[in-house]
């Protein structure tokens, strides 16, 4: 369900235009477009006073999502910085939300990060083009959020990689 090049490219255009309020609520509104398409019933909470921002539901498992979008990427590297914070300087937890689903709006590209994958960083850096990225394994992983997949992302091994990292970020290289 992917778009076309000159589509997105397209939406590029109008994009760069908005400002951070307008880019979360499109892309919280691409979210829920994706995830219904997925089969997942999707709600959105009234008002913006938690954490998250969407609820997901599958069969019957409920999951709060943080949604997060990135247009530009980082020249020198050729990746994307994910900000996985909160306002300024607040990390998401695992009490607070289950899933941060982080859309790579240039490539229409999505990656869905249990709630400890990213815990206490403010950002990630993802390669949507590397399949040896350290995160690959998060990219289009929507059946994370399906109940066969729940002992998977409840229990999730901590990232060898990001152990030796400073506590607030990570990066994809």
């Amino acid at each position: 369900m992917a778009f076309s090049k000159e589509t997105i490219e397209s939406e590029l255009e109008h994009t760069a235009k908005l400002d951070k309020k307008n880019l979360g609520e499109l892309a919280e509104l691409a979210f829920m477009r994706r995830a219904a398409s997925l089969g997942f019933a999707v709600a959105k909470p009234w008002g913006d006073s938690d954490r998250y921002d969407v609820i997901v539901r599958f069969d019957k498992i409920f999951w709060r999502v943080q949604v997060k979008s990135v247009i530009t990427s980082q020249p020198s590297r050729h990746s994307y910085r994910v900000k996985t914070t909160h306002g300024p300087n607040t990390t998401c937890s695992a009490d607070e939300i289950d899933f941060l689903v982080a859309n790579v709006f240039p490539k229409d590209i999505w990656y869905v990060f249990p709630a400890e994958v990213i815990a206490g960083r403010d950002s990630v850096c993802v390669r949507p083009e590397s399949n040896k990225c350290r995160l690959v394994q998060y990219r289009e992983a929507w059946d994370l959020m399906k109940p066969a997949s729940v002992a998977i992302a409840t229990n999730v091994p901590a990232i060898p990689e990001f152990a030796a990292k400073s506590p607030k970020s990570a990066s994809d290289t």
